[in-house]
């Protein structure tokens, strides 16, 4: 079995689903199935990639520019994708990268699948182009109804990608966590005390990139309403990106530990008392299933990816997206009261056993094997988009579109 993976983003700035995309290159590899993986790189990746990384050249991103897009399916890289000869053609972004890719495929009978990662419909209203959302989403639809099938990592976001139909066959490829380094044993008073949090303060803890879009405005607002209401704890916040020093502004005595990995990244966590999520874009919760594998009550949006691995009132608690009081209750309840966290705490890591990597992979690896069985092996002579976000035609054949 020979996977051709396109990325848009495979290893230079880390995420939740270029995490996933690595341990599946990984497990893929073990089996003995050959994977060669497309994706922009930069000179000063976040992590080494696994497997065989191909270059594909790139452009910054207006607005974010920490990340890169590569202008279609260039000449060279279509030379190296004919070479290797894959069966299956996996795509990880409908970007200008996977739509030529896409379109590569359709054109040749190679079965194409996809798996959906990150909300991009729901980014154009945080950096004020809301007008984009719905042409967007029209785009999105037509992507991935061309594919074979399509991978949502959640039932809740395969639920609304259904009822968006987007996508004709959409299936489920979970995410795993590791349980051996995401654990409640690996909680550290000392390394509380070294940040200056007494052993009797409630942690409230944030992990995950510091932008926009991971609602780093709802969870301000919660703490600050929480300490109006004289419920006090104190701020853990995991991560960096570009929101990092507006975000610390807010909050002079907060504790900013960066950008965390490995056991560093489980000690946080297990060093929490309470987890507080309130994203709307996930479209699993990576770190929503790490925090309940370190043994954390969680309280997160009643959004796609959350919403199908918090049990709201088991768990933790699922407040209504960008509904302040919600947040507070919940948050105010676990704060307050010591037992309810302990008892959620128990019940988040029993959850949080269901998900194992390999068993995730090898069903997709499955289904890997179904869909070029079963795909249609001729040219396809389905429909491509007439045009690309409005670039004239002359412009999409310079970029392989």
């Amino acid at each position: 079995m020979r996977i051709a993976l396109f990325s848009g983003n495979y290893n230079y700035v880390r995420d939740g689903a270029n995490r996933a995309l690595n341990q599946l290159v990984s497990y893929l590899e073990r089996q003995g199935v050959e994977v060669l993986v497309f994706s922009p790189t930069t000179p000063t990746p976040a992590f080494a990639p696994a497997g065989t990384l191909v270059s594909v050249p790139s452009v910054p991103v207006p607005l974010r520019s920490e990340y890169r897009i590569a202008m279609g399916l260039p000449e060279s890289v279509r030379r190296r994708v004919e070479a290797f000869k894959p069966d299956l053609i996996h795509l990880s972004a409908p970007d200008l990268l996977g739509y030529g890719a896409l379109r590569y495929a359709l054109k040749r009978g190679i079965p194409a699948i996809a798996s959906f990662h990150t909300r991009f419909d729901t980014y154009f209203t945080y950096y004020g182009l809301p007008w984009l959302d719905r042409a967007f989403s029209r785009y999105l639809s037509h992507f991935y109804r061309l594919c074979e099938r399509v991978y949502a990592p959640s039932e809740s976001m395969a639920q609304e990608m259904r009822s968006a139909k987007m996508g004709r066959d959409i299936r489920i490829w979970s995410r795993g966590v590791d349980g051996t380094t995401f654990h409640a044993s690996k909680r550290s008073m000392e390394w509380r005390r070294s940040l200056g949090i007494r052993d009797d303060e409630v942690v409230v803890t944030f992990v995950g990139r510091l932008v926009l879009e991971k609602g780093l405005d709802v969870f301000a607002n919660t703490s600050e309403a929480l300490s109006r209401q004289g419920k006090a704890h104190r701020v853990l916040v995991v991560g960096d990106g570009p929101e990092r020093d507006k975000f610390a502004r807010q909050f002079p005595a907060a504790v900013f530990t960066g950008f965390l990995s490995g056991d560093d990244l489980s000690r946080a966590y297990a060093s929490s008392d309470v987890f507080l999520n309130p994203s709307t874009t996930e479209t699993f919760g990576n770190v929503t299933l790490e925090a309940m594998a370190t043994g954390l009550p969680v309280v997160c949006a009643d959004a796609t990816g959350s919403r199908s691995l918090v049990d709201h009132g088991t768990n933790g608690f699922l407040c209504a997206p960008d509904t302040l009081q919600d947040f507070c209750f919940y948050a105010g309840q676990l704060i307050e009261d010591s037992r309810l966290r302990t008892d959620m705490a128990r019940a988040s890591q029993r959850l949080s056993k269901a998900y194992d990597w390999d068993q995730v992979m090898h069903q997709l690896m499955v289904q890997y094997s179904e869909v070029i069985e079963t795909g249609d092996q001729k040219p396809a002579q389905k429909r491509l988009s007439p045009a690309f976000f409005g670039l004239p035609d002359a412009v999409r054949r310079s970029l392989s579109l």
